[in-house]
Parts: C-alpha cells; sequence; structure tokens
C-alpha cells in the first residue's frame, strides 16, 4: 500500500512505501498463461509525474486486471527524484516487470493478447520514437506492438510548453491510432487534495479502456463514497 503526500523542495510529491504485494520476475521469460484475468502494459518513462503510473498500477490490481510493467531509464531517474520508492517496490506494484532492454519479452509479441497500454507518464523522447516507428526499448517497442496489433494506446504526455515538434509527434501518434492524453487537472469536482487531482487523471484513463472504477466524482453525480474503495485500501496522506 501506498500514501502519498505533499513534499517539500524538489521533491513535489513523496510516495512512501507501506507494504507491498509480492512480485515474481519475469527475467528468464518463465511461460505466462493467458488466464481468465486481462492483461494490461504499463509503461513509465522520463517525464515528471511517476505517480501517475503508480496510481495506474494500484488501481489496475483492485481491478483484477494483470498488469505488465516497463520502466525506462529516465524514468528510474524520475522516481528517484520524486518518490523515495526503490526500483524493486515500484515492480512490486505489477505482476510482471522486464528490464528496458529485453526485446524478448512476451509484450514485445502481438501474439501476446493485452487490452492495451498506457505510458504514464511520456516523455517527449518516448512519444516521438512511438509516433515514428523507430523504436530501441521495450517500452517503445510494446507500444508499437499495440497499435499494429490495433489495440488502445494512451500516451499521458507531461511536457510544458509545447513546440511545434512535439505537437507534430502528438498528431502523428493520434493519426497511428494512438490517444493523446496529457495530465490536466480537472477543477469542477472541487479535489481537496493532491491525490484526488492524481486519482482524476488516473480514472479518466481507466474510462477510455471501459474499465469499472470510483476514482472520478463524475459531473452531474454524487461523489464517490470516501473518494473510492481503491483510496480507501491505499490510504491517504493529509
Amino acid at each position: 500500500m501506498l500514501t502519498a503526500q505533499r513534499g517539500s523542495g524538489n521533491a513535489g510529491i513523496n510516495i512512501r512505501l507501506v507494504a507491498a504485494a509480492s512480485f515474481r520476475s519475469t527475467d528468464q521469460h518463465p511461460r505466462l498463461r493467458m488466464s481468465d484475468r486481462q492483461h494490461f502494459i504499463v509503461g513509465i518513462s522520463g517525464a515528471t509525474g511517476v505517480v501517475y503510473g503508480v496510481r495506474l498500477l494500484q488501481a489496475l490490481r483492485q481491478a483484477g486486471i494483470q498488469t505488465h510493467l516497463v520502466v525506462s531509464r529516465a524514468g528510474e531517474m524520475t522516481r528517484t527524484a520524486e518518490t523515495s520508492m526503490k526500483a524493486k517496490d515500484l515492480r512490486a506494484l505489477a505482476d510482471h516487470a522486464y528490464a528496458l532492454a529485453d526485446l524478448a519479452a512476451p509484450i514485445a509479441s502481438g501474439s501476446f493478447r493485452t487490452l492495451g497500454m498506457v505510458v504514464a507518464p511520456c516523455s517527449v523522447r518516448s512519444l516521438s520514437e512511438i509516433a515514428t516507428g523507430v523504436t530501441s526499448t521495450l517500452l517503445t517497442r510494446a507500444a508499437d506492438v499495440v497499435l499494429k496489433e490495433r489495440r488502445r494506446l494512451v500516451l499521458l504526455v507531461r511536457e510544458t510548453p509545447l513546440h511545434i515538434g512535439h505537437l507534430r509527434s502528438m498528431v502523428a501518434a493520434t493519426e497511428m491510432g494512438a490517444i493523446s492524453a496529457p495530465p490536466v487537472p480537472a477543477f469542477y469536482s472541487q479535489p481537496q487534495t493532491l491525490e484526488d487531482m492524481v486519482d482524476h487523471t488516473v480514472g479518466r484513463v481507466l474510462d477510455l479502456f471501459g474499465i469499472e472504477h470510483a476514482l472520478v466524482k463524475r459531473w452531474g453525480a454524487p461523489a464517490p463514497d470516501s473518494l473510492s474503495t481503491i483510496t480507501a485500501e491505499i490510504g491517504t496522506c493529509r
């Protein structure tokens, strides 16, 4: 379980590991069975906002969906800058985790069926590789596979301001079938904490895949009880 709170200095968000489920490494590629649980790929790249990837992994676990995680080198740097989590703590939130250079991983093949993939956050470099189809890591290869198999790919592009090259990359990725979904906060729900704002973004991403959750206070609807069952499980830190 994790708690998130505002930090000081450049830390921004301090994520503290309270407890985590056991992690079974897939580095040696044991044969993965296509069980009744659906498979979902989560990529974390080097833009600020690793908390989005963390919350997404938590929500998917709560929804009973099997997750496959890959983190870029810059994403690991961001994790150390923005959280107190160790690499093993982040991997423990996923059912399967892979090395960035592991192009023999199941998620590098279109024959491995998944619901799709979210890159949260998505750096401009990762966006650019995906938009051109020139992929150099497992993260961008997995995204390319999702696109070629006509599955859903959502990119939480985290950069501002944007120049024309960034915008063209977003257009190119969109034309190929990806969804560019910058993590822009919504204020109509009157968020009370930073966690509320993160949950809203993650919930809207889950909406794109038709995954049930209670993270979002929807327009015209009453707020979820105590924010959500996921928030209740994770615990909040004011």
